[in-house]
């Protein structure tokens, strides 16, 4: 049995009694950031008088950035900028979960700050309705950093079942925290490797994709907490013969939506494959570094090295689903970022290659 941390070991029942407590109409807030890993999230909380209707009711805050990889000791203050309100799953209404864009002390966006370019880049975008879906595998860990459930001095069997199925209680509980809160949550499923699974955020248009899909993750974790074990992100968590994790993305604009969407799938695809080095850069936080050890072209994925692309295949850069080549529209499934990449980046590259280049009309 993995081991699980001593917090999680702490009487729920005393925690509960203090969880009843009224709060004389007060409401608590808890910012979330992204740090300066462009990977880890970071929180705190603070009281306002009233329970906010929208984010613009939520105050700026601001944090020690030296703390969070983000600034020097010498000139650390960066502020949070309140863009996105979520109902709190853990302290319930009326408390509330805010994602914030974190700005330097010069009101620019700090460098792992993907958001404030995103959002820019979705407004120029914004009359094409371009949706996303993302389907974000990750694996349950034990604190000692071993596969949660697996043997200490083994592995187990290759694929779920009763006797591989661990960790279902986190996923069960992480869809019923996303709902309570207001992510856009649409399914789960178990992975290949035991203790690993995926859960889908989506469709979202625009900005809100990138913003659901970290508060989610945010979730995962907090939820993780409450049960002593850790969710990773890393896109090969273990070497050798088994999968690794991604977050392949679904894309469709209004056009591929419409009869005859089809054309604007291939048209979409011929771009991409025009780019491929620069979408691997931005697929991960390290540049494609983390890619390459998932990316090999065994367990369900394309070689890092080229672009391809087909219907029904699992094993290309690019998806089309079999309905989607029937019916001649619909979307497409973009399969190369990894489980840890940041959706920001990765909707901003595919808007931007998609719906911004120009080609020579014929």
């Amino acid at each position: 049995m993995a081991s699980v941390s001593m917090s999680s070991r702490l009487s729920k029942a005393i925690r509960q009694q203090y969880m009843n407590l009224p709060q004389g109409g007060k409401c608590q807030v808890t910012y979330i950031w992204i740090d300066g890993t462009g990977e880890g999230l970071r929180n705190k909380t603070r009281t306002l008088e009233q329970e906010p209707t929208s984010v613009e009711d939520i105050p700026e805050w601001n944090f020690d950035g030296s703390s969070t990889y983000q600034a020097e000791g010498s000139n650390s203050d960066m502020y949070l900028i309140p863009v996105c309100m979520f109902r709190d799953p853990f302290t319930l209404d009326p408390n509330k979960l805010v994602l914030c864009e974190v700005l330097k002390y010069n009101r620019l966006p700090a460098e792992t700050n993907h958001r404030a370019s995103c959002v820019k880049l979705m407004e120029q975008v914004k009359e094409h309705g371009i949706w996303f879906g993302m389907e974000q595998e990750y694996t349950l860990l034990g604190i000692d950093g071993h596969p949660f459930s697996w043997p200490q001095n083994g592995y187990p069997g290759p694929q779920v079942g009763a006797d591989n199925a661990y960790g279902r209680d986190i996923v069960e509980c992480h869809y019923k925290a996303c709902l309570y809160a207001g992510v856009k949550i649409c399914g789960t499923n178990a992975e290949v490797m035991p203790s690993q699974w995926e859960f889908q955020v989506g469709p979202c248009e625009g900005i809100n994709m990138g913003d659901h899909l970290w508060v989610a993750r945010f979730l995962l974790h907090r939820v993780c907490e409450d049960f002593g074990i850790v969710a990773t992100l890393d896109p090969k968590p273990m070497k050798g013969n088994w999968n690794g994790a991604g977050c392949h993305t679904n894309v469709s604009t209004k056009q591929m939506r419409d009869e005859g969407g089809l054309l604007y799938i291939e048209k979409a695809i011929e771009k991409l494959s025009k780019k491929h080095p620069e979408h691997i850069r931005v697929y991960d936080p390290r540049g494609g570094q983390d890619n390459m050890r998932r990316l090999t072209g065994l367990h369900e994925t394309s070689s890092i090295e080229d672009f391809s692309a087909g219907v029904a295949n699992r094993g290309a850069s690019i998806r089309i689903p079999r309905q989607v080549g029937q019916d001649k529209k619909g979307y497409f499934e973009d399969r190369r970022p990894a489980a840890n990449c940041d959706p920001y980046s990765v909707t901003r590259a595919i808007a931007s290659t998609c719906l911004l280049d120009k080609e020579e009309e014929e």
